[in-house]
């Protein structure tokens, strides 16, 4: 079963056009060391729930917005040797977490085993 990538994190409604041409380099660089899918998603039905929901998961602000992105690998150990190579490629060791369009202090993410895929 495939492995995943889950990410969901808060961008400023000015900085998402910047988020998307940072998210639009970083995919290739995944597609290019391996991962079969790399999505990145901008909130457009989410609302603030009253115990939990994606807004409050990341302490969302009136200015910002939710992102909500996944990897796709075909295992676990694959994900481990993939990222292992991006991390060391230029195009991404490169940045700087501080020039980031999004606070990374509030970004959620894990990986996840596939359990159903149909």
């Amino acid at each position: 079963m495939p492995y995943v990538d889950g990410f969901v994190l808060p961008v400023p409604k000015k900085k998402v056009q910047t988020y998307k041409r940072l998210a639009q380099k970083a995919g290739k660089v995944w597609k290019e060391y391996g991962a079969l899918e790399f999505r990145e998603c901008v909130a457009d039905d989410v609302k603030m729930g009253k115990l939990t929901s994606f807004p409050r998961s990341v302490k969302l602000k009136p200015s910002e917005t939710v992102i909500f992105s996944w990897i796709v690998y075909r295992s676990r150990a694959h994900r481990d040797r993939v990222n292992a190579k991006v991390m060391k490629d230029k195009r991404i060791a490169g940045m700087d977490m501080k020039d980031m369009p999004f606070d990374a202090k509030r970004m959620i993410y894990g990986g996840f085993k596939v359990m159903v895929d149909s």
